[in-house]
């Protein structure tokens, strides 16, 4: 398996579906308290964006438009930010 599969694997097998159960986390406790804090307002646009990114890079990944460097350093960031968070 090329690193291009493994990345667009671990994003759309794992940080995709982690980002949006926080998101929806986060939506929860929002709902629960009637009102939003700045801190969860710039936490949940900030997975917002990651989220967005995420699929961004799928779809380069798609049309060949990384190249094997730039696939390598995405696939080497998101596996620590992965083995950070466990």
């Amino acid at each position: 398996m090329s690193n291009a599969d493994k990345l667009k694997n671990l994003l759309e097998l794992e940080i995709i579906p982690d980002l949006e159960a926080a998101i929806d986390e986060l939506f929860s406790a929002i709902d629960k308290s009637k009102t939003a804090s700045t801190t969860q307002k710039e936490d949940l646009e900030e997975m917002r964006e990651m989220r967005t990114e995420c699929f961004a890079i799928i779809e380069e990944l798609g049309r060949n438009e990384l190249d094997d460097e730039e696939v390598d350093e995405l696939l080497a960031e998101l596996v620590d930010m992965k083995t950070e968070e466990d």
